[in-house]
């Protein structure tokens, strides 16, 4: 699938516009490169960001319950 999307030289705008963003992927919060990603303005940008911020939080050992607040 990853390699489909390289092929077609997908921009993260299309990728996120063909993703299911989970609905409380709003509620991730905190500093990742500098920013906070729950003051970015721009809609691509804040949905990289959150995916970077879930990544990283994952790789801490964080559970994904806590990152989404369940």
């Amino acid at each position: 699938m990853i390699q489909e999307l390289i092929n077609a030289k997908v921009s993260f705008e299309g990728f996120f516009a063909q993703a299911t963003i989970n609905p409380r992927a709003s509620l991730i919060t905190g500093l990742i490169c500098g920013y906070r990603v729950e003051e970015i303005d721009n809609p691509i940008t804040q949905k990289v960001r959150f995916l970077d911020k879930l990544v990283d939080e994952l790789a801490k050992g964080k559970s994904l319950d806590k990152i989404l607040r369940k």
